[in-house]
């Protein structure tokens, strides 16, 4: 089960975390999804993610103050970087993420 907790200590224990919001009514979420996660299991391998179900934990979305879906967030030790919410493409994400990622990993 996934908790506020649990997600927190996500954060704190990984250098390159992804959070993802959506809710099961999201067509959009759906699609997105998997394909986010193919490309930064693919360009960026040290990434943490998570999905996070904003209909089954509104406690998580509300600290996180999501209020739209699907939203994305990217964390790189412990603290936000990167901020997507709605409309996003999947290039505009790995792209937007790239560089701190390399200065971070040393490649």
């Amino acid at each position: 089960m996934q908790t506020l907790d649990t997600i927190n200590q996500t954060l704190q224990t990984n250098d390159a975390v992804m959070l993802y919001f959506s809710a099961p009514t999201c067509n959009v979420c759906h699609v997105l999804k998997p394909k986010l996660i193919e490309a930064l299991s693919e360009e960026f391998p040290i990434f943490v993610i998570e999905s996070i179900d904003i209909s089954e934990t509104p406690e998580i979305s509300s600290h996180f103050s999501v209020f739209t879906i699907p939203t994305v967030l990217i964390f790189f030790q412990g603290r936000e970087f990167l901020r997507k919410s709605r409309h996003m493409s999947v290039g505009e994400v790995v792209e937007d993420i790239r560089r701190p990622y390399t200065l971070m990993v040393g490649n």
